[in-house]
């Protein structure tokens, strides 16, 4: 997909890295593992920052989080917590770094578990189609939603870690498993019907 200049788009997209994102990527419905626990890590370490930061470091995450192979992140050690702690291209946050070790360990776990990918466990909240929203405005946009809350209650119960209902709703929306762009936006799909997904009353 392009990017056009002149065209209506939700109001966060405002940078060329923003706008780029929102044009190509945001909404857009995810069903790969690896990319999924990408987003999960981005999600995570957007904690407290802009995601403008995060997309900036985003091509450093890949290459020192072995392009998101799950299985070689789950066997990152001390040494490795220590070689991102002093990796200037990532957020140096302790926390943030055993998390995304830890959330690897536990989406491994959650396949051997659930018999299932990663992907087919996520997409079931939503009955396997995107929740379409037609927000009038940002403003219209929440935070996060029952339906949120409630998976972010499951994936913490199965030992993922920066996964509060705030993180886990922009998670959704960035992977499609929300669609959340504004009717004016060009990205909106006029006919595509609104849904709800389990749980989210």
């Amino acid at each position: 997909m392009s990017v056009i200049a002149d065209r209506n788009r939700c109001d966060w997209a405002r940078t060329p890295a923003s706008i780029a994102y929102h044009d190509t990527e945001w909404g857009v419905p995810v069903h790969d593992d690896r990319t999924l626990f990408e987003f999960v890590t981005l999600e995570g370490a957007q904690a407290g920052l802009s995601w403008e930061t995060i997309l900036a470091k985003r091509a450093r995450y890949r290459a020192v989080f072995a392009r998101f192979d799950v299985a070689r992140v789950a066997t990152f050690g001390e040494r490795d917590v220590a070689r991102l702690l002093a990796d200037p291209g990532i957020v140096r946050n302790r926390l943030k770094i055993r998390s995304t070790i830890a959330n690897a360990r536990a989406l491994l776990a959650l396949r051997a578990t659930e018999g299932t990918t990663f992907a087919d466990f996520l997409w079931s909240y939503v009955d396997g189609e995107p929740l379409v929203n037609r927000p009038a405005s940002l403003a219209d946009v929440p935070a996060t939603t029952p339906l949120a809350e409630r998976l972010s209650r499951d994936l913490r119960a199965r030992g993922f870690n920066f996964v509060g209902p705030t993180i886990v709703y922009a998670f959704m929306q960035a992977v499609g498993l929300v669609d959340d762009h504004v009717v004016s936006c060009f990205r909106c799909k006029p006919s595509a019907r609104r849904r709800r997904g389990r749980a989210s009353a």
